[in-house]
């Protein structure tokens, strides 16, 4: 008798040999489950994982027990209800194979999500090193989710739960550090264990982490998606980003890296002089891709302790290499470049370094005096980099040559980290999550006021838990202070965002932090203060404590004699000023011309005014990247910056 299958049975029986045969076989439980994780309390948690079609699946967990039968794709779920203590607990998982979890703790988890300043580890903190040494907190657990873009929904993700401890924290990139003191405070307040699962990549904007279901509804991402689509089907490497497929189809340096090997013969390759370097190859204005390299001799032996290269101020995109071996690449963040060097990357004698550059502008590649161009050994050691170098031309992107959609070499495309960070940990137990993100959407930030909503939505509907607690963090100060009154920039437009999604979306809360921040670094140092208020936030409107957890908000204007009276809501304690002056407030009238304001305290109010403004109309507080912000509440928390006009502009586009 023949065999005869349609194309549905062809299919079914290709995706099981797929999931039960070889080396691409998906796991019996999801990796999002392990030792030491925590179970959150207080409703069902959903395990899940894959075995042969239609085989039984049973849980026992505590004295109660569950099942289910996998689906024709091999996937089961099973839904049990949690112990009512703490535990430790161990749970056994039965069915194709057997599997035992074991000391895990029933508390709450949260899901830890945005860029570069929530996945800052707890070891690069202020106080970091002290924090590391006393990070002995069982109670406490993390899970690190591996960087993973994906052009269509992944089945599993890469990490391990840990419990926090010195050692642990260190690990897997670290501990976040905002999550740790959040869940520091939240665990001694409550005595609640909580878990972390640590779900972010730096640099990376809001419309990466959504789907691209949700990203179609607002139509203003379709392109872009289109090309995730069409790279998706064509197959091969799953990036991320643009620039990277860009240069697999034009660089020709890039194939099998061969103009960064030590082996190259640059016979053909032109003595160039750097900075500068690209007059030579007739691309002095035009978009353009270079590799320059040098050889240097460095001491035997190599001086001990970390060394780095600095190329200083590079436009638009360099990837770097020593020896061969990667040492640095950025399109944005690390500017002027700073590279530490890798372990086993340097070496006594000959060392050749190769830098490719992507460059843009008519003024792009290295921008920066010779003096910045320079190797700093472990004993800080100065080798200058800069004069001759070989050189040669890879690509010229001149028009009519096509250029990427974007430059950065990190996960930026809509909807990939979504597709491998967020769908497969769903729909994991939690209590909710906390979101630190927005630097990268600062020049598109009135587009954020319906993308952050929508990803909000989004991950509720994916985790099928209803409106979860969303706790979003407010930009911090950044960039040089503009003298000038009234004026905003995309930093401050993305503030306003987040205080409107705060306000309008439903069991969400926005923490101010526009009273921290470092000018001269988008990564600031001092996270225990956000992660503290992250926590006072959880606690007031979660765990039902009596704490403070939100600064003086605008209520109302109200003109008085050549002045403005501004109320406010939450000024627990009265307000305060924190410095040496009240903060800064400018005001205009109806010309919409802008001037400083005097401000003064008045109860529980502000009085704003000025000589050059006899009848005022509006006010904004703090409305600009790096304000003085020095207005708080008797609880110690700082002002909502606020504006009470609408007249912005629609887009703006901030510096970097």
């Amino acid at each position: 008798m023949k065999l005869r299958l349609n194309l549905a049975s062809f299919l079914l029986v290709l995706t099981t040999t797929c999931l039960y045969g070889g080396t691409n076989a998906l796991p019996f439980l999801s990796p999002v489950f392990g030792d030491h994780m925590v179970l959150q309390r207080g409703k069902p948690n959903t395990f899940w994982g894959w075995t042969k079609p239609g085989e039984t699946v049973r849980i026992e967990l505590a004295g109660k027990s569950a099942k289910a039968t996998a689906g024709k794709d091999g996937r089961w779920e099973i839904k049990i209800e949690p112990p009512k203590g703490v535990g430790p607990y161990s749970l056994a998982l039965t069915g194709s194979q057997s599997i035992t979890l074991n000391d895990f703790l029933v508390g709450d988890v949260w899901l830890c999500g945005g860029q570069s300043n929530m996945e800052f580890p707890l070891s690069r903190a202020q106080d970091g090193e002290a924090d590391v040494k006393a990070a002995d907190h069982p109670e406490i657990r993390f899970f690190v989710v591996k960087s993973q873009p994906a052009y269509a929904p992944a089945q599993t993700v890469q990490g391990t739960w840990r419990v926090c401890s010195p050692e642990s924290v260190t690990q897997d990139g670290g501990v976040p550090a905002v999550a740790y003191y959040f869940a520091m405070k939240v665990q001694q307040e409550t005595g609640v264990p909580i878990g972390l699962i640590k779900d972010c990549v730096g640099g990376t904007p809001a419309e990466a982490w959504t789907s691209s279901s949700a990203l179609r509804k607002l139509k203003e991402f379709d392109s872009a998606l289109d090309e995730v689509q069409r790279l998706h089907g064509k197959g091969g490497p799953e990036y991320g980003n643009y620039v990277m497929h860009w240069y697999d189809e034009y660089d020709a340096g890039q194939k099998n890296n061969a103009w960064a090997s030590p082996e190259l013969d640059e016979s053909d390759w032109k003595t160039v002089m750097l900075p500068g370097g690209f007059r030579e190859f007739g691309v002095p204005d035009a978009p353009s891709v270079c590799y320059f390299r040098k050889t240097i001799e460095l001491p035997e032996p190599l001086p001990t302790g970390p060394a780095v290269l600095k190329l200083g101020v590079v436009e638009k995109m360099d990837t770097t290499q020593i020896n061969g071996k990667w040492v640095g690449a950025s399109a944005w963040v690390e500017n002027p470049r700073s590279y530490f060097i890798g372990k086993d990357v340097l070496k006594p004698g000959k060392n050749i370094i190769t830098v490719r550059v992507f460059k843009t502008k008519a003024d792009g590649g290295f921008q920066s005096k010779s003096g910045d161009l320079k190797l700093v050994l472990g004993d800080e050691t100065e080798i200058p980099l800069a004069g001759e170098w070989k050189g040669k031309l890879s690509v010229d992107a001149k028009p009519p040559h096509p250029l990427p959609l974007g430059f950065e070499n990190w996960p930026v495309m809509p909807s990939v980290l979504y597709s491998g960070m967020i769908a497969p940990i769903a729909p994991i137990a939690l209590t909710g999550a906390l979101w630190y993100q927005g630097e990268a959407n600062t020049s598109k930030a009135y587009q954020y006021r319906t993308l952050l909503p929508a990803m909000i939505a989004d991950w509720r509907a994916t985790f099928r838990q209803g409106d979860f607690p969303f706790y979003v963090v407010s930009l911090p100060a950044f960039m040089q202070r503009h003298q000038k009154p009234g004026g905003e920039d995309g930093w401050t437009q993305l503030r306003e965002a987040h205080l409107m999604t705060g306000n309008t979306v439903r069991n969400c809360a926005t923490v101010v932090t526009v009273d921290t921040g470092d000018a001269n670094d988008i990564h600031p140092r001092d996270k225990k203060v956000v992660g503290e208020r992250l926590a006072r936030v959880a606690l007031a409107k979660h765990y039902g404590k009596q704490v403070t957890s939100e600064g003086p908000t605008f209520a109302s204007l109200k003109q008085i004699p050549g002045a403005l009276e501004i109320h406010f809501t939450h000024t627990d304690g009265g307000l305060v000023v924190k410095g040496e002056k009240l903060g800064e407030f400018a005001i205009a009238g109806e010309d919409h011309k802008w001037e400083w304001a005097d401000a003064k305290i008045v109860g529980n109010t502000v009085v704003v005014s000025s000589a050059k403004m006899p009848q005022p109309i509006a006010v904004r507080y703090a409305w600009q990247a790096n304000p003085v912000a020095t207005l708080y509440n008797g609880a110690g928390l700082p002002a909502c910056p606020f504006r009470t006009d609408d007249w912005s502009k629609d887009s703006l586009t901030t510096a970097r």
